[in-house]
């Protein structure tokens, strides 16, 4: 049986369309659409409830160490008040999950993992761990709203002052009308914007502080065209039990000069890779779709919608190396082959 947010009836009282989601029933859009949610990111500022994300704490004086182990990014250089991106890998080098650091002080950090993959993390992480360390659990604690889009500050300091002023930076017990609140400038729409951790008693408050200040809620659906145009991997996706996040063109998160779970794989070439394509006939790519250059089967869609922001519709897939270099590709939908182009990624980069 799904679980239900802290935010389940505020969404049934605001129309929300209620969909089953990484164990959990989320709204996938609201009344007005997820096209007028999606622009309203673009343009303005909306509001997610992405309570289900999963978090765990990991403390002591051996974090450090494990951290680097388990995942492919380095975290020696995190400072104090700043979130990492990281990618767990398995030892053949195909992917558990992508997620979130954040680091509040030596020896005590955050962790934000996928809904979906929750417990699945916490059993790989803990079955890894070594040393001198505390792990826990505290999903079932925590709630979270994102507040996304060019307007999202200026919302924000109708509350506080206190805002981290750069990216993926955060300040914790930041209070807003009574509420503490972790406030992180992060997100995951290709915006400018925040992520608001609170309790699952104070969230409900905080909710309706963002409505009353006219910000308007987004769904599920809006927050995947998003992602999207941004090309940002979701797991399941672009990241998997069967894509390592080399073929998903994430090296940049890698350091290979250290040892982690994964790496001796990591390090063999590439045999596919990721690239964005712009279709051009009529018709829209969905995952798993095959993928064709030249008249051979050379890869399958991971992700397809139609972007609203370029009015046309757009994929990423994962193709066969030789085939990356190439521009015209064709994505069979429905037993009919559309025409693509290759396109750079991310099909969509806001103007800072």
């Amino acid at each position: 049986m799904e679980k239900k947010t802290a935010l389940y009836r505020m969404h049934e009282a605001l129309g929300g369309k209620i969909v089953p989601f990484a164990g959990y029933l989320l709204p996938v859009q609201y009344p007005k659409g997820i096209i007028h949610e999606h622009k309203t990111v673009r343009e303005n500022v909306g509001m997610f409830d992405v309570s289900h994300m999963g978090e765990f704490t990991l403390k002591g004086r051996d974090a450090l160490a494990n951290l680097n182990y388990l995942l492919t990014n380095s975290y020696d250089t995190l400072k104090d008040g700043f979130a990492r991106y990281g990618i767990m890998c398995y030892p053949d080098g195909t992917t558990v999950d992508d997620l979130l650091v954040y680091k509040k002080h030596d020896e005590d950090y955050l962790i934000v993992v996928n809904a979906s993959n929750c417990e699945k993390d916490y059993a790989w992480m803990k079955e890894h761990l070594f040393g001198e360390v505390e792990f826990k659990n505290i999903s079932d604690e925590v709630s979270q709203i994102a507040l996304q889009g060019p307007k999202a500050e200026e919302i924000v300091r109708r509350f506080t002052d206190r805002i981290p002023a750069k990216n993926y930076s955060f300040i914790e017990d930041v209070d807003i009308k009574g509420i503490n609140v972790l406030l992180s400038r992060t997100g995951y729409t290709g915006e400018d914007g925040f992520e608001l951790y609170c309790r699952n008693e104070d969230v409900c408050a905080l909710w309706q502080l963002l409505l009353d200040e006219g910000v308007e809620p987004c769904g599920l659906g809006a927050r995947d065209t998003l992602r999207l145009e941004a090309a940002m991997p979701l797991y399941g996706h672009e990241l998997s039990d069967r894509i390592k996040p080399t073929e998903s063109n994430l090296s940049f998160f890698i350091k290979f000069t250290k040892d982690f779970i994964g790496k001796e794989e990591l390090e063999k070439e590439l045999t596919r890779k990721r690239i964005g394509l712009k279709v051009i006939d009529k018709g829209i790519a969905r995952e798993h779709c095959p993928v064709f250059c030249n008249g051979r089967e050379v890869g399958f869609v991971t992700s397809g919608t139609f972007s609203p922001t370029l009015n046309c519709a757009v994929a990423m897939a994962i193709v066969d190396i030789d085939a990356a270099e190439e521009n015209e590709f064709e994505i069979e939908v429905r037993n009919r082959r559309l025409k693509a182009e290759k396109v750079a990624l991310p099909f969509y980069k806001r103007n800072k």
